[in-house]
């Protein structure tokens, strides 16, 4: 199975830099397991999006998936409470 590339968006990077140091290393690590399984164990599709999820913590992962270019978008990043409002 070929390796995916992994994007952030600009503002999923910002929010990335506002996570508390220790949270932010498990949240890098948890994105860079992304490149091997876009869809790994507790990842769920969101409804009326083609957006996936992952856990990390308090914290919530959401991202795209391009299959044919092999790409991971990572577009937002933040608390549980937060990162689903528009």
């Amino acid at each position: 199975m070929a390796s995916y590339s992994i994007l952030l968006t600009k503002s999923a990077a910002k929010e990335l830099e506002r996570v508390p140091t220790k949270d932010r290393q498990r949240i890098a690590a948890k994105i860079g397991s992304l490149a091997d399984n876009p869809r790994p164990m507790g990842v769920e599709k969101l409804s009326g999006d083609d957006k996936y999820r992952i856990r990390q913590g308090n914290y919530r992962i959401l991202y795209e998936i391009i299959d044919t270019d092999l790409i991971v978008t990572v577009v937002r990043i933040g608390d549980r409470r937060e990162v689903y409002r528009r």
